[in-house]
């Protein structure tokens, strides 16, 4: 399945304190049910766009970062706690939060991961790759 484009793309958080433009190609758009994910957004799962760290510039203000654990970082407004990024330090790559762009409409997800930790009543795509965990080198499980 191919990924929408959006270079040049803008979004941001809730108040508008925090703004940016992406100025790459995403690699891939993902469907995250991990249970950090959704403490992290105060949702039952969170839909990103995964592309390299250089592919986003921010064009007013800057997300604040916290490590969640252990070699990763989430930025959110310190403003109004939207969550808009995640980021493992060891990569040169950054996810998103798909939805804080200004039309995320066409830029659906193309595969679901971590759906062992789903919630029972978040209804998963069925027209999607499923992974039991992250997608890196394996096999969807549907």
């Amino acid at each position: 399945m191919k990924v929408a484009t959006i270079d040049g793309a803008q979004g941001g958080c809730l108040c508008g304190a925090v703004r940016y433009k992406i100025a790459q190609q995403p690699k891939s758009l993902v469907h995250c049910h991990c249970k950090d994910c959704r403490r992290a957004a105060g949702a039952p799962s969170v839909a990103w766009m995964i592309l390299p760290a250089e592919g986003v510039r921010w064009i007013s203000g800057e997300p604040r970062t916290v490590e969640s654990s252990p070699g990763v970082m989430r930025g959110f407004c310190s403003n109004c706690g939207t969550s808009l990024t995640y980021r493992e330090t060891s990569s040169r790559y950054i996810d998103v939060t798909t939805a804080t762009l200004d039309e995320p409409s066409d830029l659906a997800p193309i595969k679901e991961i971590w759906v062992e930790q789903r919630l029972a009543w978040d209804v998963l795509d069925e027209s999607l790759p499923h992974f039991a965990r992250s997608s890196i080198g394996k096999e969807p499980i549907n």
